[in-house]
């Protein structure tokens, strides 16, 4: 199955400063990236809370930053901020190249980046021979394989480890150096405890982006959880979420139906 990733905004930066300026932006270790692998960075602010998600793949010395579309201003200003004098050009491809997500086996004699063990993405300049599966194909899949995602609406509102970017260090590198927000999100790893966690949950009616879950017994003044990405497959949906993990396997309801976990191991 090949998905053509519409909502996704692809930049390229280039230029001999492009390697470290990276590396102070992003959470994970942009020097240990190798080309053929998608590494996945939270581009924090100053309290460690994710402004946008970024997909980050190396080609040559040019680095390509992939994610959600809506947040593209944000992450375009914001990079180019922080560039000040450095040697680095960014310039938006996305009209130029297309993206693919391609579940395992489907490579079509296409150079992909691995993303996990069954997806990777591809990035070509002609789709002219391509069919492609339905982007709730891809959704599932990502849900699937707890690919989180950070939207307009959710932008600013999870730390790395809600997400559970710090597990296995697949999004966050505690030994890297600085990045913004590093110093919040190292505190919460060696000192404390992540009291909420990123879940997959299934129920039969649609849900959206940045719904609140909410468990009963909870003694939170917030509420106990919100919507991370979701999709409508014909009754039924599936989402992940972020949980408190004290109420994970309690009765929880999300517009007044309740969810089922899914246990993906």
């Amino acid at each position: 199955m090949i998905t053509q990733l519409k909502n996704r905004t692809l930049i390229r930066l280039s230029g001999k400063d492009v390697q470290p300026f990276l590396q102070g932006q992003f959470s994970n270790d942009i020097n240990a990236l190798d080309e053929g692998v998608v590494q996945i960075n939270a581009y924090c602010q100053h309290q460690g809370k994710i402004i946008a998600l970024i997909w980050v793949m190396k080609k040559s010395d040019d680095y390509y930053l992939s994610f959600v579309s809506d947040l593209a201003e944000i992450v375009v200003k914001r990079l180019t901020m922080f560039k000040m004098m450095s040697d680095v050009v960014i310039t938006d491809v996305s009209d130029e190249i297309t993206q693919l997500g391609l579940l395992e086996g489907d490579r079509q004699g296409l150079s992909p980046f691995k993303l996990n063990a069954q997806q990777s993405i591809a990035l070509v300049s002609d789709v002219s021979s391509i069919n492609f599966s339905s982007g709730e194909v891809w959704e599932q899949a990502c849900i699937a394989n707890e690919v989180p995602e950070v939207f307009l609406a959710t932008s600013e509102k999870f730390v790395p480890q809600m997400l559970n970017l710090d597990i296995d260090e697949v999004g966050v590198s505690f030994t890297k150096g600085c990045y913004p927000g590093q110093e919040v999100v190292a505190r919460l790893h060696y000192l404390g405890k992540s009291k909420r966690r990123m879940r997959a949950f299934e129920c039969n009616e649609k849900v959206a982006v940045g719904d609140a879950l909410i468990v009963t017994g909870s003694t939170s003044t917030k509420a106990s959880g919100m919507v991370v990405r979701c999709v409508k497959l014909d009754s039924k949906s599936l989402c992940l979420a972020t949980v408190e993990l004290a109420y994970e396997d309690d009765e929880i309801t999300l517009n007044n139906v309740q969810l089922t976990r899914i246990h993906n191991d």
